[in-house]
């Protein structure tokens, strides 16, 4: 049975509703395994995880989907949106699914998840290339890219530059392709990321799964360590690819991973 948990607050000061885009991949003959739900980082939309991954898991008979924050995609705006409201998000569209789901977050979009698995039974959690925000994080990005990231910091848009995102096994045209489709989050949500709240445990103790690359310009290897430290699972590590690993040249070989774990640690 599926259940959430919910607040006092989000009974005395509810999330806004918002139109949700939801984008979906069925398998040709379902086996019964559970349903993934895929979360998108800062600036991206459910699209970056369709461009390969749910057809992929379908294909492999998981019943896959991705959703669109909110003000990301082809979601609805919202200009003033929060962490909390991100995390609803995910929460809503998790518990509309027929069985309890995976949830896999990408970048900030893992931070989502880790509070959404606070008020959401899931199946499990996988976290790819995972941002947590904190200071460190910004001052990682002031290194790397201070024209694009010091804006953001005031609440305009923050800009990746395609390399800091892909390989250079990817084509540069494509590179750019994918980095031209970005969007941006919430000047508010932004911030919040920064400060870095204390994340909730996790309801239900479900098994973690922690993915990265160690040559990823965005999330140094000390994060993605600590990231993983919070679960107490070390990081599955991918040495090549870039932050974007669900769009980049070899981006069959960490969803066939994360989908090995599911397949023998669900199975268990």
């Amino acid at each position: 049975m599926k259940t959430r948990v919910v607040r006092v607050r989000d009974w005395t000061r509810p999330v806004p509703a918002v139109f949700r885009e939801v984008r979906a991949a069925t398998p040709e003959a379902p086996e019964g395994k559970p349903p993934l739900l895929f979360v998108p980082g800062f600036g991206h939309g459910a699209w970056a995880f369709a461009e390969h991954w749910l057809e992929h898991a379908a294909s492999r008979a998981f019943p896959a989907h991705a959703v669109s924050l909110r003000g990301h995609g082809g979601s609805g705006p919202a200009p003033k949106a929060t962490l909390r409201a991100y995390a609803h998000d995910v929460v809503q569209v998790a518990t509309g699914l027929d069985r309890r789901a995976v949830l896999v977050g990408h970048g900030a979009g893992a931070l989502v998840v880790a509070h959404a698995l606070a008020r959401y039974p899931a199946r499990a959690g996988v976290l790819v290339a995972p941002v947590f925000g904190g200071w460190g994080t910004l001052g990682t990005a002031l290194g790397r890219n201070p024209a694009g990231t010091l804006p953001a910091v005031f609440g305009g848009r923050l800009r990746l530059h395609h390399r800091q995102l892909f390989s250079r096994e990817l084509p540069d045209a494509a590179a750019r392709e994918y980095a031209a489709r970005l969007g941006r989050a919430s000047a508010r949500a932004q911030w919040q990321l920064l400060r870095q709240r204390p994340v909730e445990p996790a309801v239900g103790d479900p098994p973690m799964l922690v993915v990265g690359s160690p040559d990823d310009r965005v999330v140094p290897p000390s994060a993605l360590t600590r990231a993983a430290g919070r679960y107490g699972v070390a990081p599955l590590l991918f040495p090549g690819m870039g932050h974007d690993m669900m769009l980049d040249a070899r981006w069959r070989e960490p969803v066939d991973a994360i989908l090995d774990w599911l397949d023998k640690d669900l199975a268990g």
